[in-house]
């Protein structure tokens, strides 16, 4: 696999920061609210929405097809439920066509290959996520990246070995790298937002970013001010919805408050480069004391 091109999307040094709301499988299968959540995001001035493409019998592992459990429609089958919250070409055609209308990026976290070649079938999608609990299936690396569009990792319950390999199995492609810790939602005190740095250190020729899945912004902003080119938070309309991923989202009003706020953080950032502006002038000439050299002072 020969090396591609810089990502071809609005994420580097130079660009603001990419940010990326998470749907995930927090629709609960209903085009109706996936639809709200992507009119959200938009409005919001989110950069990218996502979702995530499963095949449920070749990622639900088959001692547990059969177990019950109880969901909003009823109690099923686990394999039931995991096709009940799948989208079908139809919806994914009906979200291209929302997005395209309302100027906003969309992609999916693939689980499997089949998955992969469905999107590639039908759908220009900017760019593929494989999930952390992917990281470690080179065979679904590859497949992804085999699309030549650019590839998202992230890192949640992997060790740096295991990233090593991912990244090493890709033969020096360029990447986007997600740091995350994959608890839902995450406590504080196990985000380690410094890994970050170690990562922008690690893989110099990559894209770091962040993905949270803690309760509040404040943590994000950290990691946009850390140097993460690109951030991705799960969203909801509702936290208290039905759904494992419900606690640890961003209402849309609550994504409206991190664009805003993200988008301060950057202009408050700066470039580094030390200058007097003008608007510190008057203040220097009416505060700062000129002191006089005397001839023959010492």
């Amino acid at each position: 696999m020969n090396p591609t091109p810089p990502v071809s999307l609005p994420i580097g040094n130079e660009q603001p920061v990419y940010i990326i709301a998470e749907i995930g499988i927090n629709h609960n299968g209903s085009l109706e609210i996936a639809s709200e959540m992507i009119k959200g995001a938009a409005r919001a001035g989110a950069s990218c929405v996502k979702f995530q493409k499963r095949t449920p019998e070749l990622c639900v592992p088959r001692d547990q097809w059969m177990i019950e459990r109880d969901t909003p429609w009823g109690r099923m089958t686990y394999i039931d439920y995991r096709y009940k919250v799948e989208f079908t070409e139809d919806d994914y055609r009906a979200i291209d066509q929302l997005c395209r209308e309302l100027g906003i990026d969309w992609t999916v976290s693939c689980w499997d290959e089949e998955a992969v070649a469905f999107m590639e079938a039908s759908f220009a999608v900017p760019f593929y996520k494989a999930a952390s609990a992917s990281l470690t299936d080179i065979k679904l690396l590859k497949a992804m990246a085999s699309t030549g569009k650019p590839l998202m990792i992230s890192t949640g319950m992997s060790s740096l070995e295991e990233i090593d390999s991912a990244v090493e199995s890709l033969d020096g492609r360029r990447l986007m790298i997600a740091h995350a810790t994959s608890a839902y939602p995450c406590a504080t005190d196990e985000l380690n937002l410094k890994m970050i740095n170690t990562l922008q250190h690690r893989y110099p020729g990559s894209v770091i970013g962040y993905s949270g899945h803690e309760v509040g912004l404040a943590t994000t902003y950290a990691a946009v001010a850390l140097g993460a080119r690109f951030v991705e938070r799960h969203i909801t309309l509702d936290r208290a919805m039905w759904g494992t991923d419900q606690a640890a989202s961003v209402e849309i009003a609550g994504l409206e408050r991190m664009v805003r706020d993200i988008r301060e953080i950057e202009r408050a950032l700066g470039d580094g480069v030390k200058r007097v502006y003008d608007s510190e002038l008057g203040v220097r000439s009416k505060l700062r004391r000129v002191v006089s050299s005397v001839a023959g002072d010492e």
